[in-house]
């Protein structure tokens, strides 16, 4: 799930590089939708942005709306075959923050969990409804020169997040700001080969 005024197609090239040839992967684009922290700008977005502010009003509904939208995609793929066990629920920024909160929200056991440079929204629901995704390992990354999503938040998120899931891992990344590198992206490769590995 790609970041704020992104689309499905800034990271399909990425993930292309490091494609493993027995995997599908399903890059979608957000909805376009007015922003308010952009000035009420409609640009693609999984929800509204109110503020920066770890401790500041959230768009609630955009998320759940966004977060059945995305437990949508997973159904209609173990429809086609492919059990939740099988797969990996990912994305960057915004698109992490709700990789994190579908996935911990989903009702089955996912492969995985991976959030690029992101936190975790409506974090006081947890970890209350949480309990089919505890034991799904999930690994966070973050560039320690991040200036729009400090990495302050992506170490709280990780500290939390580790009070109640069995397997976090937090991989930091020296003068990485608001985007990926090439450490990142050969730790993301290994982490979906643990995951997800040949049947």
């Amino acid at each position: 799930m790609h970041g704020l005024g992104d689309t499905g197609l800034g990271w399909s090239p990425i993930l292309e590089a490091i494609r493993l040839p027995h995997v599908k992967y399903i890059c979608p684009t957000a909805p376009t939708i007015p922003v308010t922290l952009n000035g009420g700008m409609p640009m693609p977005a999984w929800f509204d942005l109110f503020s920066l502010n770890p401790n500041g009003p959230e768009d609630e509904s955009g998320i759940k709306s966004a977060t059945e939208a995305i437990h949508k995609l997973v159904i209609e793929e173990e429809k086609l075959g492919i059990p939740a066990n099988r797969i990996v629920l990912g994305g960057f920024s915004m698109g992490g923050a709700l990789a994190l909160y579908s996935g911990l929200k989903f009702s089955r056991p996912l492969a995985g969990i991976l959030g690029l440079s992101c936190w975790l929204p409506l974090f006081k629901e947890f970890p209350g409804t949480a309990a089919a995704n505890q034991e799904t390992p999930i690994l966070l990354c973050h560039g320690d020169a991040d200036d729009l999503v400090p990495l302050r938040w992506g170490s709280l998120t990780s500290e939390f997040l580790k009070s109640f899931v069995k397997s976090v891992d937090m991989k930091q990344y020296r003068g990485m700001g608001h985007s990926s590198c090439d450490e990142e992206m050969r730790d993301i490769a290994t982490f979906l080969e643990s995951r997800l590995p040949p049947v």
